[in-house]
């Protein structure tokens, strides 16, 4: 009877009263599962296991402290010592001799176990049985490499690989070497008229390098790839500048920060002149303008992949937008900053710079580089391992746990994430020795097996495994083509002005540029 009383609508009132207040119960669990009992959950089942990290804090984890010690390691005077890691990543310094090679740390509410043993990286890097895959790109990661070859798994990856790798094969390598050597002269080129004078070396090669990969990669100069590569930069100290902060879950879509606004323009600029760039070749190959070409380069290869007949071979348009966007970035930062640190090196170590000058003369003389000289440079080999081993560019390698997993002694839960910081394996006293911190090339006389104390994976500067990075040999090769025909025609020395300050800023990057003085020969 008080049910008729009170109608159709007042049941529905009743009804969704309930229902609210259902949802936001329902809201809240899941508000403290995520942001409370999951970590604690989490850091207890890794302590039984004796290993212990910084305590989790509400919401932001550890990423305070962290932001919090680089800033102060970053307005820190560092002296001209190749002891770095306390600079460069001092939350991992600090961090490992607290709680030991192994330990748990957080960002924000996601756990993150930080590994610094060679032989359990070996065995994540290797990913035996899929356990360990790559984390998948959000926020600002996915806006700067969207789906590409550094961030895909399973199918799609496997695909691209093959594309990259055929982009890259030693005959491609091989037809490449002319371009690289035009691009090498017009830098040189530039310096002839700044002999006694200081240059930045770490914006000439970034100049350098980019012009190689638009050449090499996409057919253009940098002059046409200009904007991109300055939106790619953009966008990619944007992802740096937030790569340690957090928001309340859901809030940006409520509310955008500056930093979120000016990504995705850039996101979407990127797009559309990536696009353009690919509607300009499919025209030429239409009308076989390119047909006087007698290499394909890897644009091209992705475009007969977008118009493959077979629906398993067949890329989409946005497939072809993510490749570009992460050849240009990882074609040009990597290399960059290999030829920057190197020749920084040679600058403050002359014994080595004549040494590599005296190995160039011996098999190239004055002529340039050409393909069967290029692997006859030993000690320029081991002068670039061991600058990949002090300045090692790529400081942080990511793995997810897909399922629980063993890992040496250790029961590792799904969804965690495996921290692999190479530098700090680089620069471990353990493995290289009490003179880990000294700029000694002859450690890799012998090549890369035998240059440790012990002979375990410790030196993976291109990373390790079935996802080493497919453009090492491309790199290395543009690197000992670059240094040789710069050291017949220069000596070079470091510039009074030079403040030595490395930083992390999406790779290992030199805070104030590397200002050097050239000097004919």
């Amino acid at each position: 009877m008080e049910i008729e009383k009170m109608g159709t609508i007042g049941i529905f009132a009743i009804f969704l009263s309930s229902s609210l207040c259902l949802y936001f119960v329902s809201a809240l669990l899941r508000f403290v599962h995520k942001l409370w009992w999951n970590p604690i959950r989490i850091q207890h089942q890794m302590r039984l296991q004796g290993i212990t990290g910084p305590s989790y804090r509400f919401l932001h984890g550890n990423d305070n402290d962290i932001l919090n010690m680089k800033s102060e390691a970053k307005n820190r005077p560092m002296g001209l010592s190749h002891d770095m890691m306390s600079k460069v990543q001092p939350h991992i310094h600090s961090w490992v001799n607290k709680y030991g090679k192994i330990y748990l740390q957080w960002h924000g509410t996601q756990p993150q176990l930080v590994i610094t043993e060679p032989q359990l990286i070996k065995e994540v890097l290797n990913n035996r049985g899929s356990a360990y895959p790559k984390e998948e790109a959000k926020g600002f990661m996915k806006r700067l490499f969207g789906d590409g070859l550094s961030v895909s798994e399973g199918e799609k990856w496997t695909k691209m690989k093959k594309l990259a790798t055929h982009a890259f094969h030693a005959e491609s390598l091989k037809n490449m070497i002319p371009t690289v050597i035009r691009s090498v002269e017009d830098m040189l080129e530039r310096w002839k008229h700044q002999e006694g004078k200081e240059i930045e070396i770490f914006e000439e090669f970034r100049v350098f390098t980019s012009e190689v990969i638009s050449k090499t990669a996409f057919g253009s100069s940098y002059v046409e790839g200009k904007n991109i590569f300055q939106m790619l930069r953009k966008l990619a100290s944007i992802t740096a500048d937030n790569g340690y902060l957090h928001r309340f879950p859901g809030i940006s879509k409520i509310y955008k920060t500056n930093d979120e606004i000016e990504s995705e323009e850039l996101e979407e600029g990127i797009r559309q002149s990536i696009f353009e760039m690919i509607k300009k070749r499919e025209m030429k190959v239409t009308t076989r303008e390119v047909g006087s070409s007698t290499e394909e380069d890897f644009l091209e290869i992705l475009l007969k992949a977008h118009h493959d007949a077979n629906p398993s071979r067949k890329i989409s348009v946005q497939d072809m937008v993510d490749e570009c966007k992460t050849f240009y970035i990882a074609g040009q930062e990597t290399t960059t900053t290999l030829l920057a640190w190197t020749l920084f090196l040679l600058a403050i170590h002359p014994d080595w710079q004549e040494k590599a000058r005296k190995e160039v003369l011996e098999i190239f003389g004055q002529q340039n580089p050409n393909p069967d000289g290029i692997p006859k440079l030993k000690t320029m080999s081991m002068i670039i391992n061991e600058s990949l081993r002090l300045y090692t560019p790529a400081l942080s390698i990511m793995r997810k746990v897909e399922r629980e997993s063993r890992l040496g002694k250790l029961i590792l839960p799904a969804n965690l994430l495996v921290y692999i910081a190479p530098l700090a394996i680089h620069h471990d006293p353990q493995i290289w020795g009490e003179d880990v911190h000294l700029f000694k090339p002859e450690r890799f006389s012998e090549g890369v097996a035998k240059a440790t104390n012990n002979n375990i994976a410790a030196f993976f500067p291109f990373g390790m495994g079935p996802r080493i990075c497919v453009g090492m040999n491309f790199a290395t090769n543009e690197a000992k083509i670059a240094l040789s025909m710069i050291l017949q025609r220069f000596a070079v020395t470091l510039s009074p002005t030079y403040v030595h300050s490395p930083i992390q800023n999406f790779t290992l990057r030199p805070q104030h540029g590397i200002q050097v003085l050239l000097h004919s020969l």
